[in-house]
């Protein structure tokens, strides 16, 4: 699957926080979208928190969009697909 070009500059102070959240996850480890959204200053945006990662995430821009899952466990989206997702936090030892 080809990798789709990421916007690299957040329009809004939320994107901007949920980017430096995100950026702050460490190797190994992975956060929810509900708790990125609550470390943005926005607990109810958990779906905002999604979009906006897709929107401007991705190791390119520092932002390692790979660790935010969902509440349940699941891995949920990624732009590269689900299975790439997996692979890349098996190899970093965060599932």
């Amino acid at each position: 699957k080809k990798a789709k070009k990421f916007s690299k500059k957040p329009t809004t102070l939320f994107a901007a926080r949920v980017l430096a959240a995100v950026a702050r996850i460490p190797k190994g480890q992975t956060l929810t979208y509900k708790e990125v959204a609550r470390r943005a200053g926005n607990p109810n945006a958990c779906r905002a928190v999604g979009n906006i990662l897709n929107r401007y995430g991705g190791m390119d821009v520092g932002v390692p969009c790979h660790r935010v899952i969902r509440s349940d466990g699941t891995t949920g989206g990624y732009a590269w697909g689900p299975k790439k997702k997996i692979a890349i936090l098996r190899k970093e030892g965060a599932i």
